[in-house]
């Protein structure tokens, strides 16, 4: 990718992810809090397994933090959107739908 000449200089950003599970059978709990360093963006989610399943802990860590990583990312989006508003930026169209529905 090129650059305009009076771009900035690439930059390097760390931000910081921190997952906690926690496990009170048949409940997982995650907790995600993400530290940009400007801001810290959180979210919670749970997975409860089926008291006919058999106790697999490793799943129910995965969909737990899977969920809360999913809703962390939506957190995150919707932070980006209200930045972008309060900037004044104009409202872009949505886009086009990949397929048409059936009629």
């Amino acid at each position: 990718m090129t650059r305009a000449a009076d771009s900035r200089p690439a930059s390097a950003k760390e931000w910081t992810l921190h997952l906690y599970l926690s496990e009170q059978d048949p409940a997982t709990t995650a907790r995600a809090v993400l530290d940009t360093g400007v801001n810290v963006l959180e979210s919670h989610a749970e997975a409860h397994r089926s008291p006919y399943d058999t106790a697999v802990p490793e799943i129910g860590d995965e969909l737990a933090a899977g969920r809360a990583l999913i809703a962390l990312g939506r957190r995150l989006v919707r932070a980006a959107v209200g930045d972008i508003t309060a900037a004044g930026a104009p409202e872009e169209p949505p886009p086009a739908p990949l397929w048409s529905p059936r009629e």
